[in-house]
């Protein structure tokens, strides 16, 4: 046997499609929303690597971090409502910007797929988009959730190195600090129920709400 011959195993054919899908290169839009930080930021509540990972930690654990795996685990469990789950991810959206940033990345990662000749297009929440792809690949609820999450977290730094400013190294250490919350979210995630869902994370939700009538915006949202 050649030793030099490397097997790729469906797994890991399915990991990578996951990955393409939630990577930055996958045309959902995800760079142009900020989540709020945006107006975080013009408020001078973020303008450091340490209140970044701060405002990133409590996203991911009290505000739609933990709401989207939730919505997402329940997404993966076959035979689930995902119309009703929709519903709910939509009704979850604090202010009219949360709700745009979920719906249109969900729409446009279903038409983008769509046009990959995978999936019809579906407009619904990007959680249950992803989740609605995901069942297929046949991957552990755990890794969909936790690759989510992270992508998540990266798109927010990213938008955090852009306007705070931060480095990139800084930026990148404090994405890599938030590795170990993700994998225990991920975890909880998996066994969770929609009497689960809850939002802790109210400054987050007032900054989105006040960024829809920020004088001038890079961001969507």
């Amino acid at each position: 046997m050649n030793m030099n011959t490397t097997i790729t195993t469906p797994d890991t054919q399915a990991l990578l499609s996951l990955v393409q899908w939630l990577s930055p290169a996958f045309p959902t839009g995800a760079f142009a929303y900020s989540h709020g930080l945006e107006q975080a930021v013009s408020l001078g509540e973020v303008t450091s690597p340490e209140a970044f990972s701060d405002w990133l930690a409590a996203v991911l654990d009290h505000g739609t971090g933990w709401n989207d795996a939730v919505l997402l685990a329940c997404a993966l469990r076959p035979g689930f409502d995902l119309t009703m789950l929709d519903q709910t991810a939509r009704a979850l959206a604090g202010s009219a910007e949360r709700l745009r940033e979920t719906t249109e990345q969900g729409a446009a990662f279903a038409i983008a797929r769509g046009q990959m000749g995978q999936a019809d297009a579906v407009s619904e929440a990007l959680p249950v988009a992803v989740g609605r792809a995901a069942v297929a690949l046949g991957l552990p609820a755990q890794t969909v959730i936790a690759v989510y999450l992270h992508a998540f977290a990266s798109n927010l730094t990213s938008a955090a190195v852009r306007f705070v400013p931060l480095g990139q190294a800084a930026g990148q250490k404090v994405l890599a600090a938030q590795h170990g919350r993700i994998v225990r979210l991920a975890d909880t995630a998996v066994g969770a129920t929609l009497d689960d869902l809850a939002s802790g994370a109210f400054r987050a939700e007032l900054f989105a709400m006040a960024h829809e009538t920020l004088d001038v915006r890079i961001f969507k949202t």
